[in-house]
């Protein structure tokens, strides 16, 4: 078979279409499915100026990034559990291992799981169970609330615990439904799992993790449970101390203690031998069947219809067990401060100096909390009858207050803290920087578009302007460091209820303030509570609004594209990871590519990140034969920053010497996404890196001018981020990179 040249493309996010990939009406799939396929132009269909022994392929992934119904919503219910899971591989990059991070993400992921369990308790046993079950004016006109005054005490509360079991069951169903299609998806040669795949991106299995997923899936269910059976069981204690009460209660803190010892281990463990598995599995197992036994006997013994007192006040044990909770999470931020602090490199000139994986556990620990606040506090208010709930308030005798934890209060006043100094932390960012930019993106279009005609005038200032918004992703850093700050001093606050001091105290300690705690503070809870759901409901505005427009729509699928990239070895009811079958899918057509000929790998945004990913894994035999083509790359302006230890200069150099610096990436001042990989120089200007790593970036000027042309009736567009493919100077690059991959090519016979 005669040599074949293959210019294999990957798309970015939002999911473009085949046909506008290859630029060709026709195309028809060779590999893959619906989900994930390879595609080439139909033969016989349009014309092609590529010489003879040069075809174009396209990989279409945008698929296994789910629709937009499956996005918009895993977008809010699933974003605590993404972000914590991202925290973990945005830790800084550091000549050793990387386990202390790693084991304290996992931990704080932990919490979060039990913090959901909470809250879903909180409404459900808490709310309805206890507090509103007995109280008439709650139950009147509501038939399907009242049906459960029929109940004891007991069973009532048992028949109510089985929600947040229903609840953690459904993230069960999800994650593992999600890994039918996304995960355990291996190349032919098979891989496998090595103890130092936390910190190796081209290990082979760093892409395989079903069964890291499987592991940590089993472990949080049992903390779930386990935190679920240990707030029944101590109320139990508070209302009826029995031996069997004290027991069980012990067995709910040795299966939490079990899980915690569970997940300070490395989450990718060595296996036994080929083809087994970890060899802590059997202790899953019996973890997972601890778990389901204990609750089975904790809802028994709940259910034992013995009356004790008539309910007054909270669940008993609710509001200390989230306190507590909240300052475990206090006490693993601090420890993540810390550890990062210690890890970084000194001089980190990154967005957030090295910052990102506290920042991004912190974003995560907020968002649930916050979150979670809103809902537990407008039930209240739904179960209220409009009614702020407030404990201090005035009630009928005997009636149950509806009033959430403090933990939660606190949760709501820190939340609309945080959004308005984040808020204005960022409009100052923007107006403090709008003369910098201005006054580079000034440089920029006079270089580009000297002298030009009063006519091109406007345009020039459309461009100007271009450029400087996509400039300000490099300002937005202490917008971040403020965010963790704010989070912090939240969390910190939260905790010193357990010393007495809190939130608690303070508002006990107001209670005789005329105004302040029976008016102003629930009040101003309240406005926290409608700013929470306005987050939320913008979240999903966001979301479902970003398939009407393509800039908001890429915006949104950079995110989110960036959360679900990388394998969940943190949470494993965060999105399916779709990497996990992207990466090893490429790796496994370039083989077969290249066995007949040569690849250029040409990655747009997003796809870039899979190019270079694919190229890690790819045998070292087969990498002469390959090159690199990236344009509106985020490798070095968002990877390199965000995730140093996976994206860092030094693997995007290894990447490089790995292809022979076969590497050419194009780049544009107007994208607000992509960037230069190595050296931001631009034409006529010396390479601000020394050897071959200078000569990978070509700047592309954007628009190509401000007047219009000729043959056209207006100037030409600002492409912006998309698209690159169109461009004369990505042909030429493509032929240059053929070239080097195939001097036959050069010949003027070929062309």
């Amino acid at each position: 078979m005669a040599h074949e040249v293959v210019e294999l493309r990957v798309h970015g996010v939002s999911g473009t279409s085949a046909e506008e990939l290859l630029d060709h009406p026709v195309v028809i799939r060779v590999a893959g499915d619906d989900n994930a396929g390879f595609y080439r132009p139909r033969p016989g269909f349009g014309t092609s100026d590529r010489p003879d022994g040069f075809a174009v392929e396209a990989y279409r992934w945008g698929a296994l990034t789910a629709g937009a119904a499956a996005r918009t919503l895993s977008l809010l219910f699933l974003l605590p559990f993404m972000l914590v899971n991202l925290a973990d591989w945005a830790r800084p990059a550091t000549g050793g291992t990387g386990r202390p991070v790693g084991a304290l993400c996992r931990l704080l992921a932990a919490t979060l799981t039990a913090a959901f369990v909470l809250s879903v308790a909180g409404l459900t046993v808490d709310l309805v169970g206890w507090q509103c079950v007995s109280y008439r004016p709650c139950l009147r006109g509501r038939g399907y609330l009242s049906w459960l005054a029929v109940f004891p005490l007991g069973p009532r509360l048992a028949l109510l615990a089985l929600v947040p079991i229903a609840a953690l069951r459904l993230l069960w169903w999800l994650g593992k439904r999600s890994a039918r299609m996304f995960e355990a998806f291996s190349t032919a040669g098979g891989q496998d799992r090595t103890s130092g795949g936390e910190d190796r991106i081209d290990l082979p299995g760093f892409w395989n993790d079903a069964l890291v997923v499987q592991r940590l899936r089993a472990i949080h269910l049992a903390i779930g449970l386990g935190m679920l059976a240990a707030l029944l069981l101590g109320a139990q204690i508070h209302l009826r101390p029995t031996a069997v009460a004290y027991v069980l209660y012990v067995l709910a803190w040795l299966l939490l203690v079990a899980g915690v010892v569970l997940l300070c281990l490395p989450a990718r463990i060595p296996s036994e031998g080929p083809g087994r598995g970890p060899v802590d599995m059997r202790g899953i197992r019996t973890l997972r069947w601890a778990a389901g036994g204990l609750t089975v006997l904790t809802l028994v013994y709940t259910a034992v219809p013995l009356e004790p007192e008539p309910p007054h006040g909270g669940f008993p044990g609710y509001g200390g067990s989230l306190t507590a909770l909240v300052a475990v999470q206090a006490g693993l931020l601090v420890a993540l401060v810390v550890t990062t602090m210690r890890q970084r490199h000194h001089g980190d000139s990154s967005w957030l100096s090295g910052l990102a994986t506290p920042v991004l556990a912190a974003a995560a620990v907020a968002a649930g909390y916050g979150f979670s606040a809103a809902l537990v506090y407008r039930v209240a208010d739904f179960l209220d009858r409009g009614d702020i709930p407030n404990r201090f308030r005035p009630t009928p005798p005997g009636a149950p207050p509806l009033e959430p934890p403090v933990t939660y209060r606190w949760a709501v006043l820190a939340g609309l803290t945080t959004v308005l100094v984040v808020a204005a932390t960022m409009l100052w960012r923007i107006a403090a920087t709008r003369r910098r930019r201005r006054r580079l993106a000034d440089e920029i279009v006079r270089h580009d578009f000297p002298d030009p005609p009063p006519e091109a005038l406007t345009r020039r200032t459309d461009v100007r302007e271009t450029v400087a918004r996509s400039a300000l992703a490099e300002q937005v850093g202490p917008v971040f460091v403020t965010f963790l700050v704010v989070s912090l001093l939240g969390t910190a606050a939260v905790a010193l209820d357990l010393f007495g001091i809190g939130p608690t105290w303070l508002s006990e300690q107001s209670a005789h303030i005329d105004g302040f705690v029976t008016r102003d503070l629930p009040l101003l809870t309240d406005v926290g509570i409608y700013v929470i759901g306005l987050v939320a409901l913008g979240i999903l505005v966001i979301a479902l609004f970003s398939y009407r427009s393509e800039e908001t729509r890429r915006t949104v699928a950079v995110i989110w594209d960036l959360g679900t990239f990388w394998p969940r070895t943190v949470h494993p009811f965060a999105p399916p990871c779709y990497a996990e079958r992207a990466v090893p899918e490429l790796v496994k057509r370039i083989m077969t590519l290249t066995s007949r000929g040569s690849v250029i790998l040409s990655g747009h945004s997003h796809g870039s990140v899979l190019a270079a990913a694919a190229l890690l894994q790819l045998p070292a035999e087969v990498l002469p034969r390959v090159a690199l083509l990236t344009h509106g790359s985020p490798l070095h302006r968002l990877y390199a920053q965000l995730c140093p230890a996976y994206f860092g200069d030094r693997v995007l150099t290894e990447v490089g010497d790995r292809i022979g610096w076969r590497w050419v990436n194009l780049w544009r001042d107007t994208d607000p996404i992509g960037g230069p990989v190595f050296s931001a120089h631009r034409p006529g200007q010396p390479p601000r890196v020394r050897g071959p790593a200078g000569t990978v970036d070509r700047r592309m000027r954007d628009p190509r001018a401000v007047t219009v042309p000729p043959d056209d009736t207006v100037p030409p567009p600002i492409e912006r981020h998309w698209p690159y493919h169109t461009d004369p100077t990505y042909e030429a690059a493509v032929r240059e990179l053929a070239g080097r991959l195939d001097p036959d090519l050069r010949s003027p016979s070929r062309r």
